[in-house]
Formats: structure tokens, C-alpha cells, sequence
């Protein structure tokens, strides 16, 4: 495999931020956060969290027509974090789950009912129930799905907004596993299958309490064209859902999440203005007024704004290339260490005191700390060389890597911590709030069965 050639840090576009990083980074250091003890912890920028909420907002506040009600939702699985949930709904955005676990966090959040969507393949009686008689917004993946709901909503009645999902079967981006709409996609109703419109269509008329669609193409690796050809698709189904109906039954339209996010810069590109921008070009009735929106964006409202800060226990060379034996790996980057080409991070370097390092690159790998060869966070990458005792921030992990603990060699779960750091303010103070302890040897070995150890001896 050859060199990788992953931009630099130092050519980032957002310098505010840079700067907030690297106050972060030397803090975190200096206050104990890091070290010895503590080899690796997840840093996640508040400020950075709240600009790209209020991004989010104006963008499709721009596009809508006055009046029109739009539901932000979070996708819960992008931070599972009941502190990162009520940061966003300080900042107008509900929560999107699609678990029980999920909806755990977002009522521990505080995030109400009508700001909640249950999305899912996969719902149980008891999930549907719950959801039924909190009043939370459903979407039924399935025909079966559906025949489970119009039993419950037979025998209690409901507040909760109920739709279903269509698979617009539009194609794939360039990340098959995230990537819905494919012909044979898990998810939804395939709209373009034998008889599936009709079916659809028949299924709105005969239950009027039917009033929304969904839909979600996919997310890294879909192009914005590609999504809004998905959400096109959708559109037309409502207007003639409402036309066979004779009525504005279908009267919100989820058009799901997915905006990619840029993993070469601190540009945050594509923005939503972009989107929305192109949904109102493409598909211009969604927002005249007549349709209520939900979206269900998650990595690119906290991906550019974690930093996972390691520090680097040894330096070694083999076949003359250095590694750096870190301590983060496959237990926080699962997605980079075993799809490499899909799913590159940008490293960025400091020294034992926690400052950015300078100067002339060396090619050398970074590694993680788990048995087995594949435990890379980058190959061959050019970056200051590493010493024992440095600092390796992997950028860009503020969804879907420190909060998805792998538990590869029982590696502990480390630490997140919520960071508030003004590149303006003199000697550069830097608050944390505490989001997820780290976790503890003994915590690892009590969910590891460590209290029943004899359990199976007597069997």
C-alpha cells in the first residue's frame, strides 16, 4: 500500500477552531486530563456543537416558507451522550432514536416527545407500544410493521405522528454500508418494486391517521444530488398520496439525515446551506408551505467538533519506517481501522506539554494499542516525528468513534470531556465539563461477569 496523502492540519480553514483546539489540547494535558495514568480521552468543542446547530437552523430557515413547522432531530447513534442530547436541545434540536436505548437517552436528555422520531428496521411490539402512548413521532419500516401499528391504534388511541419509510431505490454512494437506497437495501418500503406504489399509496387512503413519509438515502460517501434525487422521489409520492385521497392527508415529509462530512480540512463542507439551497431548486413545492419538515442529521452536526488526544507510549522503526505505538486504535476508530480507504483521519501532532509540533515530516505510521497488525490509525503518513511521551490528536472523531467504544482486548472506555476555550482570551483558559468518566479496570471486569465468576462451575 502506498504513502497516504492526507492533508495537513496546519491547512485547515477554520482557524477559530484550530485555535480552540489547540488550547484545548495543552489544558487538557496540563490539567490531568491525559497523561500516564489517563493515556487517552475524547474532546468534544461546545461552541463548535452550538455553531453548527444555529448553521443548521438559519439554512433551512432561508428555504422554508414562514410558518412552515421544520423539527431538527439529532440522530442519537452519530453521540449516544444524554449531555451532548441536551446541549442540542438548548440549541432547538429533538432527538431521533432508533433503540431502546436510544430513547432512554433522549427522555434522560429531556428531549419531549414531540421533538422525538423512532426510526428502526426492526421494532418490537414493546418499543411501538411505548412510543404509542408517550405520543412520539413513528415511521413503520415495513408492511408487517405496519399491521402491528394499525392493531395498537385500534385499541388505544394515539397522539404520535405515524408514517411510513420509503426506500426510494435511487442507488448508492461511494460507502455500500451507508449507503439505503440501493435496490436492496434493508430499509423501508421499496418503492419502485412490483406494486409497491400502489401498495403505498392504497395504504395512506384506507388509514387517514397515515400523515407522513419518510426517507433517508444514506450519508458518508452519498453525494447531495444523489439524496436530493431521494427526497424528490418521496415528494411526488405525498402529492399523489394527497391526490388519490382527495385531501392533505400526508402532511410532513422526513426527509431524513446524511450530509457528508469533509474529513480533509477544518472546512465544513458541504454545509447545509448547500442543501437546502439544492432541495429548494430540485424540489421547490417542499418548501412553499404546505409540508411540515423533519430532518435527522447526526455525524455533521459533531464530527469537525472532537478531537481524540492519545498519547504516544513508545516509538519504534521496522523495515526503516517509524510507528508510534498509541493509545488509540481500533477501540475508538473501529470504522478507520478496519476501512482505511473509506473512513482516513487527519493526525495532528503535539509534544509531551501538549503544544502542536513543528517542522520538517518524517513518513511513519501511527498505531493503536490492540493484538492484532491492523490496529493503524494512519500508514505512511508524513507528520513531525513522534517521541515517547507526545501527544497524537485524531481529528474529526466527534461522531461515530470515541463514543462508540469496541471493547477489542477489554481496553477500558475513556474519558469525554466538553470543552468551552476562547482563542481571544489572555493566558488562553480552558473549562471542562465532565460528559462520560473514564471508565475503571474493575468496571470492565464486573461487566465482564466478574461477580457470578463461579456461575458456570456449578452448573
Amino acid at each position: 500500500m502506498g504513502p497516504e496523502t492526507i492533508p495537513s492540519p496546519d491547512s485547515a480553514d477554520s482557524p477559530d477552531s484550530a485555535a480552540r483546539r489547540d488550547q484545548a489540547v495543552r489544558a487538557a494535558v496540563e490539567q490531568g486530563l491525559v497523561g500516564p495514568g489517563l493515556p487517552l480521552a475524547g474532546l468534544l468543542d461546545v461552541a463548535g456543537i452550538r455553531a453548527s446547530a444555529a448553521a443548521l437552523h438559519a439554512a433551512f430557515d432561508e428555504v422554508t416558507a414562514d410558518g412552515t413547522p421544520v423539527l431538527h432531530a439529532f440522530a442519537v447513534k452519530a453521540a449516544p451522550l444524554v449531555p451532548v442530547l441536551r446541549l442540542l436541545g438548548s440549541a432547538g434540536v429533538g432527538a431521533e432514536v432508533a433503540s431502546p436505548g436510544e430513547l432512554a437517552l433522549a427522555r434522560a436528555a429531556g428531549t419531549p416527545p414531540s421533538r422525538t422520531v423512532l426510526d428502526s428496521p426492526a421494532k418490537t411490539p414493546a418499543e411501538l407500544r411505548e412510543a404509542l402512548a408517550l405520543g412520539i413521532a413513528v415511521n413503520a419500516d415495513n408492511a408487517q410493521e405496519l399491521d402491528r401499528i394499525d392493531a395498537m391504534v385500534r385499541s388505544a388511541p394515539t397522539r404520535s405522528p405515524l408514517g411510513i419509510r420509503v426506500n426510494p431505490q435511487v442507488g448508492g454512494g461511494a460507502i455500500e454500508a451507508l449507503s439505503t437506497a440501493t435496490a436492496t437495501s434493508k430499509f423501508g418500503v421499496p418503492l419502485r418494486d412490483e406494486g409497491a406504489r400502489e401498495w403505498l399509496v392504497r395504504a395512506y387512503v384506507d388509514r387517514p391517521w397515515l400523515t407522513r413519509l419518510h426517507t433517508h438515502s444514506g450519508s458518508q460517501g452519498v453525494p447531495l444530488e444523489l439524496m436530493a434525487s431521494g427526497v424528490a422521489a418521496t415528494y411526488a409520492l405525498a402529492e399523489e398520496i394527497n391526490a388519490r385521497a382527495g385531501r392533505q392527508q400526508v402532511d410532513t415529509l422526513d426527509i431524513g439525515g446524511g450530509l457528508p462530512l469533509n474529513f480533509s480540512s477544518d472546512e465544513q463542507t458541504p454545509t447545509y446551506a448547500d442543501y437546502a439551497r439544492l432541495l429548494r431548486h430540485e424540489v421547490p413545492g417542499l418548501f412553499d408551505g404546505r409540508y411540515g419538515l423533519v430532518t435527522e442529521f447526526g455525524r455533521s452536526l459533531l464530527g469537525k467538533h472532537g478531537t481524540l488526544l492519545a498519547r504516544v507510549e513508545y516509538v519504534k522503526t521496522a523495515g526503516g519506517r517509524g510507528i508510534a505505538l498509541t493509545h488509540a486504535g481500533v477501540q475508538v476508530a473501529t470504522r478507520t481501522v478496519y476501512m482505511p480507504e473509506s473512513w482516513p483521519l487527519r493526525i495532528a501532532a503535539y509534544d509531551a506539554k501538549g503544544r502542536p509540533k513543528s517542522g520538517p515530516g518524517t513518513r511513519q505510521d501511527v498505531a493503536g494499542p490492540a493484538c492484532f497488525a491492523g490496529d493503524l490509525l494512519a500508514r505512511d503518513r508524513e507528520l513531525p516525528p513522534l517521541e515517547q511521551g507526545d501527544y497524537v490528536a485524531v481529528l474529526d472523531t466527534g461522531a461515530y468513534y470515541f463514543a462508540h467504544h469496541y471493547s477489542y482486548n477489554s481496553l477500558v472506555r475513556p474519558g469525554i470531556h466538553g470543552y468551552v476555550a476562547d482563542p481571544r482570551e489572555a493566558g488562553g483558559a480552558v473549562r471542562f465539563g465532565v460528559v462520560r468518566e473514564p471508565q475503571s479496570v474493575a468496571e470492565v471486569v464486573a461487566e465482564a461477569g466478574g461477580g457470578v465468576r463461579d456461575v458456570l462451575d456449578e452448573l
